[in-house]
């Protein structure tokens, strides 16, 4: 049997988590803009149950940032993998219908023998992907800036309010201008930032 990667997720009141999570063996397969749409929507779903904000976020062709804050304070690190399996397991299986809709051949490059009489289809990489806390308003605002800057760095635009599976427009736009499409970003307010302990 494969040996499994885990990340052990910790929340103490006030941290942010910046998450990353990749396609499976980091495929390029967020390049489709329905399924973009597909994860977006659930993540959007997965925030609103897990009463998270959401203060940045891209999507690249193979892996997503996301940058939460747990609104909740008896939120656990539990929270946090529960948003991230709901989000994660349900565009799975938006894309995997798609497919099926289509007999598209990705479904057998994406279906993986779990054990011996098993297979799975995997539109994610095992495991819950990367997670770092932030607790300090400069730790925030870096992961921001990295986060927007990400499809800067890889060529795919000039702007970083160019690539648009971003928030960065939002933030150039004080909070007016972003697709419909993409998840609902609400930062929030500045006194809630903690100082570093």
């Amino acid at each position: 049997m494969a040996h499994r990667k885990t990340v052990k997720h910790y929340h103490e009141p006030g941290d942010f988590h910046e998450l990353t999570f990749s396609c499976y063996r980091r495929m390029r397969l967020l390049t489709n803009d329905a399924w973009r749409g597909s994860l977006a929507r659930r993540i959007d779903e997965a925030l609103k149950a897990e009463q998270f904000y959401l203060l940045a976020f891209v999507f690249m062709p193979e892996h997503v940032h996301l940058l939460v804050w747990p609104t909740m304070p008896e939120a656990t690190p539990e929270a946090i993998s529960r948003f991230l399996s709901a989000a994660k397991l349900r565009c799975s299986r938006d894309v995997k219908q798609a497919l099926e809709r289509t007999h598209s051949s990705l479904i057998a490059r994406l279906t993986v023998r779990e054990r011996p009489g098993r297979y799975v289809f995997r539109f994610w990489q095992e495991g819950p992907g990367y997670d770092r806390n932030l607790q300090t308003e400069e730790s925030v605002a870096a992961s921001i800036e990295y986060i927007h800057f990400n499809p800067v760095r890889r060529g795919l635009c000039k702007l970083p309010t160019d690539w648009r599976w971003s928030s960065a427009r939002w933030y150039v736009s004080e909070g007016t201008e972003i697709d419909s499409c993409l998840p609902v970003i609400h930062a929030p307010p500045a006194e809630l930032f903690r100082p570093c302990r």
